[in-house]
């Protein structure tokens, strides 16, 4: 049974233990729901609440959420999904900024200073470093992988993330990719 105190993070846990608890609590969440509205708005839950709880600069995340495909548009592009923090930009076309380069490649961007980041889209002035994970799920029959979604979280920090972030980043966008039926994108 889904329960809010899956978001309560003990003081002083480490980043690798938050993570661990992000990971588990969203597995359980997952577990028998594949619609990916309720999952991601979960996780989102999930990584807000485990960054507020651990020191600088993962306290200094500013925005923590989800852009799923937008398959309403003819041109590929990410439309805003699930998220925690202030208001955020729409649409972002698949190509353009660190959320479209991530879904447009399908690797992870890790990104220590946003303003050197060529083509980046500041929807908000205040974060400075960014890491975005994409989603990407593969056709069974043809071996065709899509982007369905990207992972995107902000810090007001510089150097806000590292290989502990990208390690469990990827590992929650992998058990998303598995648990819901993206079929209804």
């Amino acid at each position: 049974m889904v329960h809010a105190d899956a978001s309560n993070f003990d003081a002083g846990v480490t980043k690798e233990e938050a993570y661990e608890q992000v990971l588990l609590q969203a597995e359980g969440l997952f577990y028998d729901q594949p619609n990916w509205v309720c999952n991601l708005s979960n996780a989102a839950s999930l990584l807000w609440h485990a960054y507020k709880s651990l020191p600088a600069p993962s306290k200094d995340v500013n925005w923590a959420g989800f852009y799923v495909l937008d398959s309403s548009s003819s041109s590929p592009q990410l439309i805003l999904g699930p998220f925690q923090g202030k208001v955020a930009c729409q649409t972002i076309r698949f190509g353009r900024g660190v959320c479209g380069t991530a879904a447009e490649t399908q690797v992870t961007q890790l990104v220590d200073d946003v303003e050197k980041f060529p083509g980046h889209i500041a929807c908000d002035g205040d974060s400075k470093s960014e890491i975005v994970v994409p989603i990407v799920v593969e056709n069974q029959e043809t071996g065709e992988k899509k982007t369905v979604a990207i992972i995107d979280v902000d810090c007001a920090e510089l150097n806000g993330f590292d290989d502990v972030d990208k390690t469990n980043l990827e590992a929650l966008a992998r058990l998303l990719a598995k648990s819901c039926d993206w079929n209804r994108l």
